[in-house]
């Protein structure tokens, strides 16, 4: 591993504007995939993950190497399912940041059965899944916003 000391510290709204940077990254996005309609609107971001950090069913941490922000991580509940949400700065990628990331948040989240969603041609992200014991489940299609196309999805679980 090329990085850091990665650790996961408590997201604070003033945070939210650097995550909202990242995700403006095109090729990033195009990975994700599954993006809100609008990701252009800063107050429309700032204001969601706002409401966001005042759940209590999400679970929401800013990652950091040596102290310097590179991504998010997160437990949310859609529906009857907890899932799991992570952006890794793009300037970041290869670096097995995500890997230790989500390590390390697995340790503290402790909701299990435990669900993610990966577009199918975000390897990057399913080998980060699968290296943290996470089992593919089988595939889905979803509506992709970043795409603006209906594609498929890789389903994974961690029980």
């Amino acid at each position: 591993m090329a990085h850091g000391m990665v650790t996961l510290t408590e997201t604070t709204k003033e945070e939210l504007s650097i995550f909202f940077e990242f995700q403006l990254d095109k090729e990033a996005a195009h990975l994700a995939a599954f993006t809100p309609k609008d990701t252009k609107d800063k107050t429309a971001y700032i204001a969601r993950y706002t409401t966001y950090l005042a759940d209590p069913a999400i679970h929401m941490r800013t990652i950091k190497v040596d102290g310097i922000i590179v991504g998010s991580i997160a437990k949310f509940v859609l529906g009857d399912k907890a899932g799991i949400t992570y952006w890794i700065d793009r300037k970041c990628w290869g670096q097995g940041i995500a890997t230790a990331a989500l390590a390390d948040f697995l340790k503290m989240e402790q909701t299990r059965p435990i669900h993610a969603e990966v577009a199918f041609d975000n390897y990057g992200s399913q080998k980060v899944l699968e290296k943290c014991g996470f089992v593919r489940t089988g595939t889905d299609k979803g509506f992709a916003n970043a795409r603006q196309a209906e594609i498929e999805e890789v389903l994974y679980k961690l029980s």
